[in-house]
């Protein structure tokens, strides 16, 4: 039930205190005196709920009923003395639910049946009921089909006093005033009128306050509020404020409809001037040629750009020859495409930027959850652009692992600054044409990416993503990349020159954005032409606002449904993160979010499922199956210690295990598919611990005299980086020392063969991994001080970090030394 109608709650099952004198019907005491049918009004009355507009006194309207429950309502109407029946409007509109007894309005209308033709066999009938008088539910007799109830009626007033006439008379000429009005517009009002009058007329105001109500269009919840307001005065307000909107929209349909009219009629006139133009110009021999449409056309375009003096020289050297050029030669298709580019692109043409800050810090955060630290990256960007008035020549490079929302960000600064959007993949490009376009010497020659770009957008000042900008390649063909270089350097794409236009356009109104996954791929030159902001992974309450705000109502969207169907908890969504989603991104958690509304959406259609379906853990489970991955804890153990590493996919623990193999020669293994970085890191860290054995509280023997095994888990993931320094040297002084890390803890950072702790990247990745996986004590090189504080608050949240300078205090903490 809708707050709205909270007057008409579930009709209640009590006795009602007018029952006394609702107890039984009109009784006819002198036989000799005919009483109409009409009035005598039985207190109990078998409803037919509506589930479309009420039903007002005054009305007559034929009704056809097929089948149950309909028909057996009709029918026990029919045998009762004065066929009557109660029409009264369900909250629902159709369906099953229009005969729940607790879904019906309490007023409704007394209906007689007039005429009616039963067909047995089909169970059909079709009658003519006409509407009495109001009625209110006071109980429910009988709740399911037919629906039987104790009613109280309310009749209205056979005369009006001369005073009550003259109150009411200004309401009523108000109402006759509007409905004249609308009479002027549509004539189907007309008919209704004309009805009206036969059986009524204008001096009955209550009739004419229902017969206007029913006329209207206006809501069903509108018209049930005119149907149960009682009084004269207050129903004709109603009433004339539901005309009134009536009138205004029937005058905007007339004035719709007299322009479509007037367009019609203008075309069609156009079209026979044309056709009559056509024939005269042909009967007098100056009918254009297509070669001399082609040039006009041109000409046309050109008078609403700013031309630089180059282009205007070649463009016009280009219309002479067109015009001269025989129309079915190879030349003349050949020029006559490359003037149309030449006339298509936006010389001069430019939208005005929108660079309002807190507009642009509304959008951002509308859009995404989370990336605080991105976020303020681009409003400063932003509000230098407009101290400067412009943000054109400036190209930044968004980095950070799939899915963590670099393309989106770029549709939303484009947003914020009212600025065109255009994106291409540069990722696998391996011919550079495909950015400077080709020669016109080739067969279907066009221009590059970027001027096909500001053809389609019309402005010269787009905002153009590059997209996959590390995977970008090379060739025989060329070097995309370095044909990049003129395009984002913004001291040369003032004067970018395409192959196939030849023609200098200027690039650096452009705002360039473009994203990667990691810049080790990406040539040096070109990245020092952007500016790099990194986007790094999600932590699990991002990603779980994320999945509120936007993934869940994604996927409801695009399976056609929404939240009355299916529901997620917080504990769901949880258990999809930590179980099946834990890369840095949300791309894996809304594929798995999809997954599960489709086969909720199986059982919906199937009938199989209450709605809404609400989604737990169990539910989660059910539908997704086994986890893919288990909240496993860090190894613990002599010899084992946590490291933190960063990939293309997030921060990631990794635990480093070292061992004293006895019985043979002194060696020093590695395995875990580790690359050669890491190799010639691990051999410092066991250097450094063995020289310094003594000094650190390890066993020289051990060292100097055994075999030494270093194994990384995991071993068919290729694992590089010196970031593993430390943690491996402290996993060999634990296997030296024969000592296991008492507490949970992890660790990053490159050691020298001195012992000195260097700063290493990733921080925050790192950071991330460790929280998920529930260490709150990290080893950090003092160097990286500034990129730990750089984390959000939120994120640090609970860590203890120590910040060290060299091995030697590393080993103090963790051992005691």
């Amino acid at each position: 039930m809708s707050d709205n109608n909270k007057d008409q709650d579930p009709i209640e099952n009590d006795q009602p205190e007018e029952e006394a004198d609702q107890a039984a019907p009109t009784e006819v005491t002198d036989k000799s005196v005919p009483v109409e049918i009409s009035k005598v009004l039985p207190n109990e009355l078998v409803i037919y709920p509506l589930g479309g507009r009420p039903f007002f006194p005054g009305m007559l309207t034929p009704i056809q009923v097929d089948g149950s429950p309909y028909y057996d309502i009709i029918r026990q109407a029919l045998d009762t003395p004065g066929k009557m029946f109660g029409i009264v409007l369900s909250h629902a509109e159709d369906g099953k639910e229009v005969f729940d007894a607790k879904k019906l309005f309490r007023v409704g209308t007394v209906a007689r049946i007039m005429e009616s033709a039963i067909d047995e066999d089909k169970k059909q009938i079709k009658l003519l009921a006409e509407g009495l008088s109001r009625f209110e539910i006071k109980k429910i007799i009988a709740p399911d089909p037919p629906i039987v109830a104790f009613v109280k009626h309310h009749e209205e007033k056979a005369e009006l006093t001369e005073v009550e006439a003259d109150a009411l008379k200004p309401y009523t000429m108000a109402v006759i005033g509007s409905l004249k009005e609308i009479l002027k517009y549509d004539s189907l009002y007309q008919e209704q009128v004309k009805m009206f009058l036969s059986r009524h007329n204008f001096g009955e105001p209550d009739r004419l306050a229902d017969f206007v109500a029913s006329m209207t269009s206006s809501k069903r919840e509108e018209l049930q509020e005119v149907l149960e307001t009682l009084e004269i005065r207050p129903r004709l307000e109603r009433v004339l404020s539901l005309l009134k909107k009536e009138l205004e929209m029937v005058k905007l349909q007339d004035k719709i409809s007299r322009q479509v009219e007037e367009s019609i009629s203008d075309n069609q006139r156009q079209f026979f001037l044309r056709e009559q133009l056509r024939e005269i110009q042909k009967e007098l021999g100056i009918t254009k040629d297509d070669r001399t449409a082609d040039v006009d056309q041109y000409r046309d375009r050109l008078k609403k750009l700013t031309l630089t003096e180059e282009a205007e020289k070649k463009i016009t050297e280009e219309l002479d020859k067109l015009s001269i050029l025989e129309t079915g030669s190879s030349e003349y298709g050949v020029t006559r495409n490359y003037v149309d580019w030449l006339t298509s692109l936006p010389w001069g043409v430019h939208s005005t930027d929108k660079l309002a800050i807190n507009r642009a810090r509304s959008i951002l955060n509308k859009d995404h959850d989370g990336l605080d630290d991105v976020k303020k990256r681009i409003l400063e960007f932003l509000a230098v652009g407009k101290l400067k008035g412009e943000i054109g020549g400036s190209i930044i490079l968004l980095v950070g692992p799939p899915g963590v929302g670099k393309t989106s960000i770029g549709q939303s600064v484009a947003r914020a600054v009212n600025r065109q959007f255009f994106r291409f993949s540069v990722g696998g490009m391996r011919d550079e044409a495909e950015i400077k376009g080709h020669r016109r010497t080739y067969v279907g020659a066009m221009p590059g990416k970027i001027l096909q770009a500001l053809r389609l957008k019309k402005v010269a000042n787009p905002i153009i993503m590059l997209d996959e900008v590390d995977k970008i390649g090379a060739s025989y063909q060329g070097d995309p990349a370095s044909a990049l270089l003129e395009v984002l350097d913004p001291e040369q794409n003032v004067e970018f020159l395409d192959h196939y236009l030849d023609v200098r356009f200027d690039l650096s109104k452009i705002l360039f954005i473009c994203t990667a996954n990691q810049i080790d791929t990406i040539p040096r030159p070109l990245l020092d032409r952007m500016e790099v902001i990194r986007l790094s992974g999600y932590i699990t309450e991002e990603k779980l606002k994320i999945a509120r705000n936007h993934l869940i109502k994604k996927q409801l969207n695009k399976n056609g449904l929404d939240s009355s169907h299916l529901r997620f908890s917080k504990e769901a969504l949880r258990t999809i993160i930590e179980g099946y989603a834990r890369e840095a991104g949300v791309r894996r958690l809304e594929q798995k979010i999809g997954s599960i509304t489709r086969k909720a959406a199986v059982r919906i259609v199937e009938g199989e499922a209450e709605m809404p379906i609400r989604i737990g853990r169990a539910q989660v489970l059910e539908f997704l199956g086994k986890p893919d991955f288990r909240n496993e804890k860090p190894f613990k153990g002599v010899g084992i210690v946590t490291g933190l590493a960063w990939t293309s996919l997030g921060g990631v623990t990794m635990d480093i295990e070292v061992a004293q193999i006895g019985g043979g020669k002194p060696s020093f293994t590695l395995t875990g598919q580790l690359g050669d970085i890491m190799k010639e890191s691990a051999q410092i860290a066991f250097n450094h611990v063995k020289s310094n054995s003594k000094k650190l509280g390890g066993d020289p023997k051990i060292l100097f005299e055994e075999a030494i095994h270093i194994h990384v888990p995991e071993g068919a993931t290729p694992k590089d980086g010196p970031s593993a320094g430390i943690a491996i040297a402290t996993a060999i002084l634990s296997m030296a020392r024969n000592q296991a890390v008492a507490r949970q803890i992890a660790m990053t950072g490159e050691i020298t063969l001195t012992g000195q702790v260097l700063p290493v990247g990733g921080i925050r990745e790192k950071v991330i991994a460790a929280r998920r996986v529930g260490i709150r004590e990290l080893f950090l090189a003092e160097a990286n001080r500034k990129d730990y504080e750089e984390v959000p608050d939120y994120i640090r949240e609970g860590f203890t970090v120590h910040f060290v300078k060299k091995f030697s205090q590393v080993a103090k903490l963790v051992f005691e030394v």
